[in-house]
């Protein structure tokens, strides 16, 4: 396809090296140096995709980072696919494969569009939630519907073969944006000595300048750029980030930049190369020279393609060789506007017509427009744009800006390229991301950035938009920043520019219409999401006042762009509807990120093995050469179970059950949490942060609590030993080892910073052998110097020896509801204890089990497990464990308070109960809902939920855990439990303990 908008010369292309790329699967030609934008303009492509809620063609309107219509998809694999591209952003490579991310079957010929066309006056503001209310059968097949039809572009479903990485810097002073004023800093802060990085979001460095029509010091602007730069470049001090953006600024000056490594050279990065790099700077100063966003004006069809906002097309005449049409009219309030029409004039195209709202203009930019023979319309605007895949002509009239009304006669100019500018909006993101409030500038007009401590702002994002001024700003910023950081200030000679005598500007947001708002055709404020000047009209006649409140329910700013062309103008509707000024209206909050960040980029390396690292244990080898299965628990990776032959998961846990209750088994505990606790306020912690006592726990005991968080619900449960009057250890869910420490030292530093007590995590030092069942008091014996009898170790003791010749913590715990010993040895000498344990073992049958035999085995007796049988919503009385609390302990622990509260006292609060299937052969799901009555209409009451269920081989049924409202009273009853796929499953309520209730064989 003839790049049929293509300038037989000028623009910083590279033509002499064409790239061929793919935009709905048609093949088409752009040069290096192009944006995907300007090759598509180049090209000839109006309609680069479909509005977001009437499907109505959009064509690219901006050249930067606040395009809101041409996002793209990306990418010709499934792999490397990426949603949402900017296609002003995204430089053109050999290959690219892009299409638009809404429009079905194609973007110029998208039935949606049809029922925009036919319903669109009938889809105002929240029209979902009033149309979609009733019948509420229907909601399902409405949602089906309306979600198919929602969003923009779409996630990749295979892996991504690119990888991402973080570098985290300091530097001294940061400068954003490499324009006039970002360029004098940097010269300034940069000769002074003080390390500097200067970033700009385009592919080049130089901002306005490279599409500037002002000569510096005589002579192209671009060749000050590059002497600039290239001096810039020698400075070791200095570090220049081209395909930068600063996308957040946070407390401390901590900023992130995402830097586009590769996103310009192919689909994918090049071997042993980051697409993107996320760079985490902690600042001394950030310099603000991040420019200003030109103000499109909002008028009737001005989404139609065709339609710029007036700085984009002097971009892309200048910067790519572009001219995106033929015949122009300008509609602008202000003089800068004018330099469009000059260069739409000198690229050889015709200006039909600068239409200005003001009554008598006389700047220079107006003087030049007149001498050169453009008709200029003053007083006046264009209030409506026509046409359908393109804009045919546009309807101009006498405007009172003041009243809002048109005053005169309507006119019709023919044209197919229109450009409005309503004024500059600063780009001020990174001052405000922190909590700041921009400040209202009547002669701007717009926000600018308040001053906040750590940032200077320099240039057009003060209002400064005059070149010779934002240089003159942005040496000053530079030369201030590098005195606080500790430089020595030097002057800069800035180039030599004319200073343009310019009339004032106009503060002209929406144009009136011949129509009331709500009768003429549509004027749209945000183009991505359809926002239109009536939805705002209609948020404020429904009652909504705040403008957060009117961006809520009108969905503008929301998108991919946030607003950036179209917030200000909204603001602005919504102050005249209100009868308040824009100030007093307010922004909505800016927030990071300024552009959107990929996820890759978020991760970084830290995906896979770096994200969450294996844990293994002292004995994970042995456990590999016996074939074990494992799950991860917490990043641990822990047996499963040890199949045999071929045995099922259900086969090996079966017999793994049966040789812990009828012989011995042997448990890898190592994984679980370990906190070494000491110091002589130890005691006192323990009172305070748990249910139960701990003031007469001895020497030589161990004591199991539960640990609740300050709402009153269970948090983690575990033992805790007395090593000593000042020292314990305590043990906590293998998945819940670091929230504890966390919540432990929490509440000392936080609460009780007067108590000498002192935390360690010891998991990795001491490996834990857990062996358990009838034999295994024989069996430890024969390896043992520790006096096993009942009389001298009772259960829930512990006791110092060696065990295989091993100095040992032996501690007397039973998780199974077995006769149980838990060694703990010092992790290097797991392996050989274990081993000796396995050799003596042989004849007593020992056998390693499991998580999932252990499962089984602590369900039989009830025994929770934290995360599992509880989710944060249960109190130790929920689940029946009132024994761990002392309600009369003098000190007030963690939660005790709310448990005192209407709703912790309530009596159908859900309570641990067991299940028992009338039918034997059921293993309940996990998850499974209950209901008290099957045959109830729906929707049925729920009253609970399976928390967990097994087979057990001992009682040779399956049975389960559960939660259900006031379970505790309902001991005997029948309940159901509705499956999936139709079945109902029926069970009896019955006590948690299903196996020796009276704990005889742990007391053996």
């Amino acid at each position: 396809m003839k790049q049929v908008n293509r300038l037989a010369d000028g623009g910083r292309i590279d033509r002499k090296r064409p790239l061929s790329f793919r935009f709905n699967g048609k093949t088409l030609q752009g040069f290096a140096g192009d944006t995907l934008a300007s090759a598509l303009l180049a090209n000839g492509v109006d309609i680069v995709n479909r509005s977001f809620k009437y499907g109505r063609p959009r064509g690219i309107v901006a050249a930067g980072a606040e395009e809101p219509n041409a996002v793209v998809q990306l990418g010709s694999t499934e792999a490397s696919q990426v949603p949402n591209v900017r296609a002003t952003q995204q430089a053109l490579y050999d290959g690219l494969v892009a299409s638009s991310t809404n429009g079905w079957p194609s973007a110029e010929r998208d039935l949606m569009g049809g029922v925009g066309k036919m319903l669109g006056r009938f889809m105002p503001p929240g029209f979902y939630y009033k149309t979609f209310m009733k019948p509420a059968s229907m909601w399902m097949t409405w949602e089906k519907y309306i979600r198919k039809g929602a969003g923009l572009g779409r996630s990749p479903k295979e892996r991504d073969p690119d990888s991402y990485d973080h570098l985290n810097q300091h530097c001294d002073v940061l400068i954003v944006g490499a324009g006039p004023a970002g360029l004098a800093a940097a010269l300034a802060a940069g000769r002074s000595g003080v390390r500097v990085i200067l970033v700009d979001e385009q592919e080049e460095m130089g901002g306005s300048l490279l599409d500037s029509r002002e000569p510096l010091n005589g002579r192209d602007a671009a060749r000050w750029v590059a002497e600039t730069l290239a001096e810039l470049a020698k400075l070791a001090n200095v570090q220049l980030l081209p395909r930068t953006t600063a996308t957040g600024r946070h407390d401390h000056n901590f900023v992130t930049l995402l830097e586009r490594r590769t996103d310009h050279l192919g689909e994918t990065a090049p071997a042993r190369q980051a697409r993107l790099r996320l760079h985490r700077v902690r600042v001394g100063r950030v310099v603000l020279a991040s420019g200003a966003h030109e103000r499109p004006l909002v008028y009737a069809g001005n989404d139609i393609p065709g339609n710029f906002v007036a700085g984009a097309i002097s971009t892309y005449l200048h910067r790519y060789g572009v001219a995106p049409g033929q015949r122009l009219v300008l509609s602008t309030s202000n003089d800068r506007a004018y330099c469009t029409a000059l260069d739409w004039l000198d690229a050889g195209r015709e200006v039909v017509a600068i239409v200005d709202a003001r009554d008598n203009p006389d700047g220079e930019r107006v003087a030049q427009a007149r001498a050169r023979g453009i008709r200029i319309i003053s007083g006046s605007a264009v209030i409506e744009a026509q046409g359908g895949s393109r804009v045919g002509r546009v309807r101009v009239a006498r405007i009172d800006s003041a009243g809002f009304r048109v005053v005169d006669r309507v006119d019709s100019l023919e044209c197919d390229t229109v450009a409005s500018s309503g004024g500059y909006s600063p780009v001020i993101h990174l001052a405000v991301h922190t909590g700041a409030r921009p400040v209202w500038r009547d002669d701007v007009p717009g926000f600018v950035a308040p001053q906040v401590d750590g940032v200077i702002s320099a240039g057009a994002v003060t209002g400064a938009l005059a070149t010779v001024d934002a240089l003159r700003d942005g040496a000053a910023a530079g030369r201030q920043a590098a005195s606080e950081t500790g430089g020595q200030p030097v002057e800069v000679a800035l180039p030599e520019v004319a200073n343009h005598r310019e009339s004032a500007a106009l503060a002209l947001y929406q144009v009136p219409h011949d129509q009331p708002t709500s009768r003429a055709p549509k004027q749209f404020v945000d183009m991505q999401n359809d926002v239109t000047a009536a939805s705002i009209e209609v948020a404020i006649r429904e009652g909504f006042e705040s403008i957060e409140h009117i961006k809520r329910y009108t969905v503008m700013g929301f998108g991919t762009d946030q607003g950036k062309l179209g917030n200000i103008n909204g603001m602005a509707i919504a102050a005249r509807c209100l009868g308040r000024s824009i100030p007093e209206v307010g922004t909505t909050v800016f927030r990071p990120n300024y552009t959107p960040v990929a996820f890759g980029a978020v991760v970084g390396r830290h995906c896979g093995g770096l994200f969450d690292p294996e844990r293994h244990t002292a004995l994970h080898q042995w456990h590999l050469d016996r074939g074990a299965e494992f799950e991860e628990v917490g990043q641990w990776k822990r047996p499963w179970y040890f199949p045999q032959g071929t045995e099922t998961m259900e086969q090996a846990v079966a017999r793994e059950c049966r040789a812990v209750r009828n012989g011995v088994g042997i448990l890898d505990a190592s994984t679980l949490g370990k906190i070494d606790i000491q110091g002589p306020d130890a005691r006192t912690f323990l009172e305070r942060i748990y249910t139960n006592k701990w003031a007469k726990l001895g020497f030589g005991r161990v004591r199991y609590g539960l640990m609740c968080k300050d709402d009153g619900m269970v948090m983690d449960d575990g033992t805790t030993s007395c090593l000593g009057d000042n020292h314990f250890l305590m043990t906590t869910s293998t998945g819940g080892a670091a929230a504890v420490l966390e919540w432990l030292e929490l509440w000392h530093q936080t609460e009780w910073p007067d108590l000498q007590v002192f935390f360690t995590s010891v998991t990795d030092h001491w490996a834990t052998l857990s062996l358990s069942g009838p034999e295994s008091r024989r069996l430890l014996g024969e390896l043992c110097d520790i006096d096993l009898s009942r009389e001298a170790f009772k259960f829930m003791d512990w006791r110092e020896g060696t065990v295989a010749g091993v100095p040992a913590r032996v501690f007397r715990i039973s998780f199974t509801g077995e006769l149980s010993y838990e060694i703990n040895v010092q992790a290097n000498y797991a392996r050989h204890v274990w081993e000796a344990l396995f050799e003596r073992g042989e004849k007593y049958g020992l056998t390693p089990y499991g998580t999932e035999t252990m499962h089984v085995l602590r369900a039989e007796k009830g025994f929770i497990i934290a995360g599992q049988d509880t989710d944060g919503s249960m109190t130790p009385e929920d689940l029946g464990m009132q024994w761990c609390v002392g309600y009369d302990k003098a000190f007030s622990w963690v939660g005790k308070r709310a448990l005192s509260r209407a709703d912790t006292r309530r009596k159908d609060r859900k309570q641990l109960v067991g299940l028992r299937p009338k039918d034997p052969r059921v293993i309940l799901e996990e998850g499974a809902q209950i209901v008290l009555e099957p045959n109830h209409p729906i929707p049925v009451p729920m009253v609970g939920h399976v928390t967990s269920s097994y087979y057990s081989p001992s009682l040779d049924s399956g049975f389960a855990l559960a939660v259900v409202k006031d379970g505790h009273q309902k001991m005997g009853h029948t309940v159901w439990l509705p499956m999936a796929d139709g079945q109902i499953h029926e069970a009896e309520i019955v006590s948690t303990v299903f196996l020796d209730p009276k704990g005889e064989r742990q007391n053996v």
